[in-house]
């Protein structure tokens, strides 16, 4: 719900620091790959309790996500960078509940599963969506610039890092946040598919 919002406030931002990376040589791969790698490095973190470095990882790997996609849209946007940012957002965003079920099995192992559940019902729901939609020639008008149909819905990525940063500044509330934003994906889930039901007619 709240993506939108987030992309009108940073836009302008992330023009200045993707046009100074394009500058300095990058291109939307690289810093797509560098946030990831970056990203990934919140698992052993979180697993050894290192919440705020682990935070930090998390906001560095959002920030790059962001300007990987304007730099493409800068320089050439291309359909394996549009894949590689898709299936390494997917990855990133279950290696955190991950991270925390390593810190303390016993407390947060039950409630990771559930939540890495619920990303499966949103992110297939997204992705099967979008699948349909670009058969069908349906675009967004909400999200015009991304390279595929963006489904919005009660949780998108901007909710998810919200979710990701309490659960670090807070870690002993990991399992209260994780079952209720793991029920809010799933209603997430059954709106996206009452969606396609609804517009997806033979």
């Amino acid at each position: 719900m709240l993506d939108r919002i987030l992309l009108t406030t940073t836009q302008q931002p992330q023009l200045r620091l993707a046009k100074q990376l394009i500058n300095w040589g990058w291109t939307a791969n690289q810093v797509t790959l560098l946030g990831f790698l970056i990203g990934l490095t919140a698992l052993p973190l979180l697993a050894f309790e290192q919440y705020y470095f682990a935070l930090g990882a998390i906001l560095l790997n959002r920030l790059l996500d962001g300007l990987d996609g304007t730099i493409a849209r800068l320089t050439q946007i291309s359909d394996r960078g549009g894949f590689l940012d898709i299936v390494l957002d997917f990855l990133f965003y279950s290696t955190i509940p991950l991270g925390f079920a390593l810190a303390n099995p016993s407390e947060n192992a039950l409630a990771a599963a559930v939540l890495i559940y619920s990303f499966v019902g949103t992110g297939s729901s997204f992705l099967a969506f979008a699948i349909f939609a670009a058969k069908r020639q349906l675009s967004s008008p909400a999200y015009p610039h991304k390279s595929f149909y963006y489904l919005g819905g009660l949780t998108e990525a901007t909710e998810t890092i919200l979710v990701f940063v309490l659960m670090c500044l807070i870690p002993t509330w990991f399992s209260v946040f994780a079952y209720g934003f793991a029920s809010l994906c799933l209603l997430s889930t059954v709106l996206r598919i009452y969606t396609a039901w609804k517009n997806f007619v033979d």
